[in-house]
C-alpha cells in the first residue's frame, strides 16, 4: 500500500522494470538454472522467498516429496550459494503440526522429534515403490493411484492428517539441518489462506483453492450439507495479511538465525465452522450464482440451509444410499 500510494500510476512500470521471470524446477539441484544465470544470482541475490508448493492434501506423494520437502531443501541450498544474502524467508503451513490440539506453539520442527521418521527413507520408499511398479509395467493411472495412497499411509504413520501437511513438515525439517549460521532463515506459518482483506482490493484471490471449492460448490446447489462439528473454529487468514506478516516479519528479523511465526484469527478473531454456511446462505441469497436455462437466459441458483453432520455416524447416514426392499 505504501508502494502504491508513493509511485501511482508509475508502480506497474516499475515493476515490469525490475521484475525477471526465469524458467526453473525446485526438483532439481540449483533449480535446474543455467550456470551463466547462477553466476550472476550468486552474486546479486539478497533476498530468497519460497512460496513454491503443491497442496493437494491426497495428491501423489513422490510430487509432494519432490516439491515441498526436497524442493525446499534445494532452494535453501541455492540461497547458501548467494554471497549477498540477507534472509531466506520459507512459507510454510500451520498444519505442519499434524493431529495435536491445544495451543502449538512457534518453535522450529527438528528431525528427530518424530520417532521412526527417516526423511531420507521416505524418499528410498518412494523411489522403490516407483520402480517396482514400473518393472510391471503398470499404468500411469494406477501408479497415480497408488502413489496418492501410499502418501496417506505414511502420513497417517507419523501423525499428519494428510500428504501436503506431512511433506510440508518434513520440509521444515530438512530446512533446519541445512541452515548455516550465516543465513537468516524465517519460516511463516498461514493457516487457511482466504480471499484479500484489502490489496488490491475486497474478495481477490487467484484461482479456486481449498476453501473457496467449498463455497462454491455450496454456491451453485450442488453441496447440501456440511459434515464437521459447527462449534469447531476454523482458522481463516485473508491472502494480503500473510503477505504483510512476510514482507514485516523479513524487515525485522534479518540477522535473526531461526524465526518461525504463525499467521492465523483463532485466537483473536475466532470463526465458527457453523458460521461459514450462515455467511454462504445469506451472501448466495443476496447475490445468487447464475446459470443458464435452455433457451439461454439466466436463473438464480437457490441455496438453503444445510445439512449439520457434526458427527461421523451422522455422515454415514447421510452418505449412505437407503435400499428398498424387493
Amino acid at each position: 500500500m505504501v508502494v502504491k500510494e508513493k509511485y501511482g500510476e508509475k508502480l506497474e512500470c516499475l515493476i515490469l522494470d525490475k521484475i525477471s521471470l526465469l524458467p526453473g524446477d525446485i526438483t532439481f539441484h540449483n533449480l535446474g538454472l543455467k550456470d551463466s544465470t547462477l553466476e550472476e544470482l550468486f552474486g546479486e541475490v539478497e533476498i530468497v522467498i519460497n512460496l513454491a508448493a503443491t497442496t493437494d492434501f491426497d495428491g501423489r506423494y513422490d510430487i509432494a516429496l519432490g516439491i515441498n520437502t526436497i524442493g525446499a531443501a534445494n532452494v535453501f541450498n541455492f540461497s547458501k550459494k548467494c554471497s549477498k544474502l540477507r534472509v531466506f524467508l520459507h512459507v510454510s503451513t500451520a498444519y505442519v503440526c499434524g493431529e495435536k490440539e491445544g495451543v502449538i506453539v512457534e518453535t522450529p520442527l527438528k528431525v528427530g522429534d518424530t520417532p521412526g521418521l527417516d526423511i531420507e527413507m521416505e524418499r528410498k520408499v518412494v523411489e522403490d515403490k516407483l520402480k517396482h511398479l514400473q518393472a510391471l509395467n503398470a499404468s500411469q493411472k494406477y501408479i497415480s493411484s497408488i502413489m496418492k495412497d501410499l502418501g496417506s499411509l505414511r502420513a497417517r504413520k507419523y501423525g499428519w492428517p494428510n500428504t501436503y501437511c506431512f511433506t510440508k513438515a518434513m520440509g521444515e525439517m530438512l530446512l533446519g539441518e541445512l541452515k548455516a549460521e550465516k543465513v537468516p532463515l524465517l519460516i511463516i506459518r498461514p493457516t487457511i489462506i482466504t480471499s484479500t482483506f484489502k490489496q488490491p482490493f475486497p474478495g481477490w484471490i487467484e484461482g479456486v483453492r481449498h476453501v473457496d471449492s467449498f463455497i462454491i460448490g455450496y454456491g451453485k446447489g450442488k453441496m447440501t450439507c456440511f459434515p464437521g462439528n459447527p462449534q469447531t473454529i476454523i482458522d481463516l487468514i485473508p491472502a494480503d495479511i500473510v503477505v504483510n506478516v512476510m514482507i514485516a516479519s523479513m524487515a525485522a528479523h534479518a540477522t535473526d538465525t531461526h524465526m518461525v511465526y504463525h499467521v492465523g484469527s483463532s485466537m483473536w478473531n475466532p470463526v465458527e465452522y457453523g458460521r461459514l454456511q450462515e455467511y454462504g446462505l445469506r451472501f448466495f441469497t443476496e447475490q445468487p450464482w447464475m446459470k443458464r436455462r435452455r433457451d439461454g437466459t439466466p436463473a438464480p441458483i437457490v441455496v438453503r440451509r444445510g445439512t449439520q453432520l457434526c458427527t461421523k455416524k451422522y455422515t454415514k447416514i447421510h452418505a449412505t444410499p437407503l435400499l428398498a426392499s424387493p
